[in-house]
């Protein structure tokens, strides 16, 4: 008996978690039929129950026996080999919840809810294989401390010193890596918390990040430390059975980040080329069984 736990659509709502044993006892008592939509972890997306094999004893044949000397039978979570990730946010939305970002980093004080409002906004519309309704669980109150220091600290270069300004700029990459520990832990897919987790090192990510404002004196040189950044956190995100991949090369992420600097420039076009640059940075993310991108 599978430990899976299920989630199954009844009435126009969501119904679950429930252990598969329970899930069957409710198949047995015809609460759950076979055209009943349901998902557990591992499935790239809602499915009839009689269209998974085993699961309701009516539907269909039982799963092939593999024959000596076969291939074995595709098992029905094969889908959990993962896929590129994609995004198609509303042009409007994005582009509002931006700009208030901006401005309460600006005015520092409602830098935690203007931040938090836009992951919330921003990550229901991030489709990943195998995790259905993916939503935003953090609040502006976890991490305040964190957004209204970096929104002090983008004031640092007042100070005219460059002790001050290299001190500020380590700060940052240690706040950075805070909120992106603080995002991974608050991930939730149909309504239940994943275990998934950043483990890379403080020390490291702030490596990192002095590098790319380094690299980017060169204009040219940082589109590859980005690109080689965003794979080493990749590597370090933990909990989940699947690995995380970024797929794009530096000369993907120059030409686009160009583009998109020029479209900014002329101001009209910001909310179209903030949404296109956003949908495609997202869809260079992608799912693999674990050693497959080695």
């Amino acid at each position: 008996m599978s430990n899976r736990n299920w989630f199954y659509a009844s009435e126009g709502q969501q119904k679950g978690p429930l252990p598969e044993a329970q899930l069957r006892d409710l198949i047995t008592r015809g609460m759950v039929g076979a055209d009943t939509l349901v998902w557990t972890e591992g499935m790239a997306g809602w499915q009839k129950a009689g269209e998974i094999p085993g699961l309701v004893p009516s539907a269909g044949a039982p799963p092939a026996f593999p024959q000596a000397g076969g291939p074995p039978p595709v098992a029905a979570s094969a889908s959990y080999s993962g896929g590129a990730l994609s995004a198609d946010f509303p042009i409007w939305g994005l582009f509002g919840r931006s700009v208030l970002m901006f401005i309460g980093q600006i005015f520092v004080i409602p830098a935690p809810w203007t931040a938090t409002g836009l992951y919330r906004f921003a990550i229901p519309y991030i489709r990943v294989p195998g995790r259905p309704h993916l939503a935003f669980t953090g609040q502006p109150l976890d991490i305040w401390y964190v957004f209204i220091v970096l929104g002090l600290l983008t004031y640092a270069g007042a100070a005219h010193s460059t002790i001050v300004s290299l001190l500020s700029l380590a700060v940052q990459g240690f706040l950075s890596w805070m909120i992106v520990r603080w995002i991974f832990g608050r991930l939730s897919s149909s309504g239940q918390d994943l275990p998934i987790s950043f483990n890379g090192s403080p020390a490291a990510y702030v490596g990192w990040y002095v590098l790319i404002v380094i690299a980017s004196i060169t204009i040219i040189g940082w589109a590859w430390v980005m690109t080689a950044w965003l794979r080493w956190i990749c590597r370090n995100v933990e909990g989940t059975r699947r690995e995380v991949t970024f797929n794009a090369s530096g000369l993907d992420v120059l030409w686009r980040t160009i583009v998109f600097a020029v479209g900014c420039g002329f101001l009209i076009p910001i909310p179209w080329v903030l949404r296109w640059y956003a949908n495609w940075f997202i869809s260079q993310f992608a799912l693999t069984e674990r050693g497959a991108a080695q």
